[in-house]
């Protein structure tokens, strides 16, 4: 059977089965973009210790036979993950001080993360939370009435923001009733979802999560994450358009990594791709500090210098904000005036 052949008939699955089908190991992925493990700097120790998952709509927007293709760098194990960087730390944005108890970070005031799942359609190699107890602190069923009452009894708290893990890999049952419990506090004004899945696997954006969405008394935001234009294929058009179409408001978040979106033209690209289709550019992220990540760091200063190119050449409206994230300040930092209006 054609590898063409092969695709159409798992893009024809529901979205759990897509899951199912990830590529979970080197070889496969390897096999799948006419590549060998050698032409890499692969590293099995890198993928033991944070496994490799990668949904196929995704790998489908990598360049077939180019080791340097910026999608595959976003999820490839490699051997600088096992170098320890200075300054780099399993907790670099100060997630556990503030959990208060399991399944809820409220670092800022009015604000609330629920740690929806420790789970993701696909492993990010500079993921943040790599390295977070997931078993300890995730909201599991059994933890999920406390959270809500959390939530209930403090009324400055005014959003609720789902993350993960990614939030969209609940079930609809899960997904619904949590929906509804937050939909019963009177004081709560929005629900934000932060999630990869409308670019990574976005089959999962189905009528019935969108109904349920659309249903909600309180404003729904979406948040997706893309980092780079070629990751907006056909099928994540189709679903942000659907989102859009359906008064769902879209922003995106990137993270400015070395050797995937370190360039100007670049970051314009994927900011006139994602205006296109109805998703506002929102943040752009400076690494967070994690350990296993320092290959993908681009200094503050080049980071600054880097945003006022794209300033020049987009208008207000499509520069994302650079910002950064340190452990125990109130709120996002931004790192430049130049990247506001």
């Amino acid at each position: 059977m054609s590898e063409q052949r092969n695709e159409t008939l798992h893009f024809n699955k529901n979205w759990q089965q897509q899951l199912a089908e990830a590529f979970a190991t080197l070889d496969e992925l390897c096999h799948y973009l006419h590549l060998s493990p050698d032409d890499l700097s692969a590293s099995l120790s890198a993928a033991d210790n944070f496994p490799l998952r990668v949904p196929l709509s995704f790998a489908a927007c990598m360049e077939k036979g180019n080791p340097n293709d910026p999608l595959l760098r976003q999820v490839l194990p490699i051997k600088n993950e096992l170098v320890a960087y200075p300054g780099f730390n399993s907790d670099p944005v100060g997630d556990l001080p503030a959990a208060t108890r399991a399944g809820v970070i409220h670092k800022y005031h009015g604000r609330v993360l629920l740690i929806n799942t420790g789970s993701c359609a696909i492993n990010c190699r500079y993921c943040f939370r790599r390295n977070f107890p997931y078993s300890d602190l995730q909201l599991s069923k059994q933890n999920e009435q406390a959270a809500i009452e959390y939530i209930r009894e403090d009324t400055s708290i005014s959003e609720v923001i789902l993350s993960g893990g990614d939030p969209l890999l609940l079930s609809d049952q899960r997904f619904v009733k949590l929906i509804q419990q937050l939909n019963n506090i009177k004081h709560l004004k929005r629900i934000r979802i932060h999630s990869r899945l409308p670019i990574v696997l976005p089959a999962r954006i189905t009528d019935e999560l969108i109904n349920t969405i659309k249903q909600s008394p309180k404003q729904v935001v979406v948040v997706v994450h893309c980092n780079h234009a070629n990751e907006i294929n056909a099928r994540v058009i189709a679903v942000c358009e659907q989102l859009k179409n359906n008064g769902i408001p879209l922003f995106n978040q990137s993270v400015l990594l070395k050797g995937v979106n370190d360039d100007a033209s670049v970051l314009c690209e994927l900011s006139e791709r994602l205006f296109t289709h109805g998703v506002i550019p929102y943040y752009l992220h400076v690494l967070d500090k994690a350990t296993g990540t320092g290959h993908f760091e681009v200094p503050e200063l080049e980071a600054i210098a880097l945003m006022k190119q794209v300033q020049a050449m987009l208008p207000g409206y499509l520069v994302p904000k650079l910002v950064t994230e340190k452990a125990g300040t109130m709120s996002k930092q931004y790192l430049s005036s130049a990247c506001r209006e």
